[in-house]
């Protein structure tokens, strides 16, 4: 009989952990941006790897994705399809979402009490 063997945790580069525990702590009944994520990382031009980490990530990582929105505070994302799903998932938390995927991102966006990190992370 052959011994199961788990496959290899994936290693994470320090940047992607950090964005990691900033997903994770957006609250529930509360909306972060991509680029928000970014600059609180220290990487305030690293939006796209937000998304992109998102996108990798969020099933394996049980990840909020559907608290991050775009800078405008619209879902981003079709709202025939996943959109509709991120929309009815923020409703259910409170967070009040017109047809279109548009939100209120003073009311409902959230503002950490952290500051963002002065990292020894290379730029680039």
């Amino acid at each position: 009989m052959r011994e199961k063997t788990m496959p290899p945790r994936p290693v994470r580069s320090p940047f992607t952990k950090l964005l990691l525990a900033l997903l994770r702590k957006i609250p529930k009944g509360k909306v972060a941006s991509y680029g928000q994520i970014a600059a609180l990382a220290d990487h305030p031009r690293a939006a796209r790897q937000v998304v992109r980490l998102l996108h990798t990530l969020s099933e394996r990582e049980n990840l909020p994705w559907h608290r991050v929105v775009n800078r405008n505070g619209h879902i981003s994302l079709p709202m025939e399809g996943a959109g509709g799903l991120q929309r009815r998932l923020l409703i259910k938390e409170g967070v009040k979402v017109n047809a279109q995927g548009a939100m209120d991102l003073e009311r409902f966006g959230w503002k950490p009490e952290m500051k963002p990190r002065k990292s020894a992370l290379p730029r680039g």
